[in-house]
């Protein structure tokens, strides 16, 4: 690179909305009768937001300054679900003000908080469901087993709370279909044994985990909708169901272009640092020990390719993307590379560590970018 002044500008991460647009589509055809809520935490940038709210479908927050985004672009409280289970008191109430009115629990803790902050709310109990591995593991933080949770429901309805459903979250990125039937059984059981004390659920929350493509092949979103569908069905009584989905609808719409910062040979390996890395955008690269492979090009195409290991521009060693990525043998300082299916949490994930900014995001329609299916990886 012989000029500074002919380095491309800082990170970008461009949003297709109209792939946003399809995969909402294509989600809610695969669930029939399964209503939507996107789980905002994955990309809360307003034009998302807006396009979801416009194509009809509803949301989940974790907190008062979520539901304050939804406020903003006209979004009914009413409709929106409280799926933390803990929660701030001070967020409790601000909701309920709101017009939030279902929450999430896992402990008695919280339902005294509902009870001060949230007199009379609607209550969805969290049970786990830990028995399957996701791509991105998510899961055993939260969680009760269904005897606990009948415990539970009961002690909201003396408390002068509604007990109206059960929620789970299978793991974030689940490949395995089937790994919504046993989560799905435990919520039988659970509406069986309330059932004996006059107690009938309204509500079953199937959390996320339905997956996007990234640098290999996923199930079809049918196979889920068909598993998913007979669980439903062999429930004790029929009950409205939900789900929260966040990186099925927006990963594979983000394609991250960044640029080449320098490149080094140590210990026979090649590296090429980027200006973004893991503590700046791609945090998911260490949650998943480097096991989420996102689709990799460049801008030189060379029909030479040679391997490197893809880092950050921070002085931390564990700041480092995917090991072992074929790109242009020739690539060097100022050109780019592009990371494909990084529409979900990178943006959200991102510090200004070591002083590196995070990507600009930018939302487009009828542009085709290139994302999961168009972008080479070799692996």
């Amino acid at each position: 690179m012989d000029r500074l002044d002919a380095f491309p500008p800082p990170a970008e991460l461009v949003i297709d909305l109209d792939r946003i647009a399809a995969a909402y589509r294509e989600l809610s055809a695969a669930l029939p009768g399964v209503a939507v809520h996107y789980a905002m935490k994955c990309n809360p940038h307003p034009e998302i937001l807006a396009l979801l709210h416009a194509l009809g479908s509803r949301f989940e927050i974790a907190s008062a300054g979520e539901l304050d985004a939804l406020v903003a672009i006209g979004v009914d409280p009413a409709h929106v679900l409280s799926s933390n289970p803990v929660k701030p008191l001070p967020h409790i109430a601000r909701q309920h003000a709101a017009g939030v009115w279902r929450f999430a629990v896992d402990s008695e803790d919280e339902l005294d908080k509902l009870a001060v902050a949230a007199p009379g709310a609607a209550v969805v109990v969290r049970l786990a469901a830990h028995q399957i591995r996701s791509g991105v593991p998510s899961e055993g933080k939260f969680g009760i087993d269904a005897d606990q949770a009948v415990t539970l429901l009961l002690a909201a309805r003396e408390r002068g709370l509604i007990p109206y459903g059960a929620a789970f979250h299978v793991g974030s990125q689940m490949l395995l279909p089937h790994a919504w039937r046993a989560p799905l059984r435990a919520v039988g059981y659970l509406m069986s044994k309330l059932a004996a004390e006059d107690l009938f659920l309204q509500m079953v929350n199937l959390g996320g985990g339905f997956p996007a493509k990234y640098a290999g092949k996923i199930p079809p979103l049918a196979d889920y909708g068909a598993t998913i569908g007979a669980a439903l069905r062999d429930l004790p009584y029929p009950v409205a169901a939900v789900c929260e989905p966040g990186r099925a609808l927006v990963a594979e719409a983000g394609r991250l272009q960044a640029t080449v910062i320098g490149t080094a040979v140590r210990g026979g390996r090649r590296w090429a640092h980027l200006d973004v890395g893991a503590f700046n955008g791609l945090m998911e690269s260490l949650e998943t020990g480097n096991q989420l492979r996102f689709p990799v090009s460049d801008s030189r195409g060379s029909a030479t390719r040679d391997r490197f290991h893809l880092t950050g521009p921070t002085c931390d060693s564990q700041d480092t993307i995917m090991f072992d990525v074929e790109l242009s043998a020739d690539l060097r300082a100022g050109d780019q590379v592009y990371l494909g299916s990084t529409g979900a949490y990178t943006t959200v994930y991102a510090s200004r560590f070591n002083g590196f900014d995070a990507p600009v995001q930018r939302c487009v329609t009828g542009v085709a970018i290139e994302t999961s299916d168009d972008a080479a990886y070799c692996g």
